[in-house]
């Protein structure tokens, strides 16, 4: 869809579009469909984030709650929404063998246990080997430094998801 589309959409019709881009947190889209018309994918990217960045913490953290642990159940189901199948898919996540499917299991146990949430990286710019190292890393940190890590995370997320449904 062209941004010059999107910007003439109704408010249904714009989170209907967009809202799926933060996963689970359509209300992002919502508030930010006031600013239109946006320049570019870049500026709308902006205002979705600037939204996300003014929402209280308990905002942040049912956005951060909703995503899926990956190569968790609901992956193992295949009951992931597309966008989440699509980026584990990316990711190499559906290739692995019942060790790397267990170690996965032990290390989203650990975070969640530590942070109360899921691990949340972008699987679209990482494979397996990179998203089994970061566990350990990340899981040395604060809780406020990895709310941080996966907030940029779900940025980098759904600037891809954006692109994948519109163009400038």
């Amino acid at each position: 869809m062209k941004l010059a589309t999107l910007n003439q959409l109704a408010r249904e019709d714009f989170v209907a579009a967009i809202g799926f881009v933060f996963e689970g947190s359509p209300w992002i889209a919502d508030a930010t469909w006031e600013q239109r018309p946006f320049a570019s994918l870049e500026s709308l990217h902006t205002a979705l984030c600037m939204q996300l960045d003014a929402a209280p913490l308990e905002h942040k953290l049912a956005l951060i709650n909703a995503h899926p642990d990956l190569v968790g159940r609901a992956a193992r189901a295949g009951t992931l929404d597309a966008a989440s199948s699509a980026e584990q898919v990316a990711a190499g996540l559906n290739t692995l063998n019942a060790a790397e499917i267990a170690l996965f299991d032990r290390y989203n146990a650990a975070y969640r246990e530590r942070f109360g949430f899921p691990f949340v990286i972008c699987a679209r710019d990482n494979k397996k080997d990179t998203i089994l190292a970061a566990f350990p890393q990340r899981l040395q940190h604060s809780r406020a430094a990895e709310i941080a890590t996966a907030l940029h995370e779900i940025r980098r997320i759904a600037w891809l998801r954006l692109g994948d449904v519109a163009d400038d």
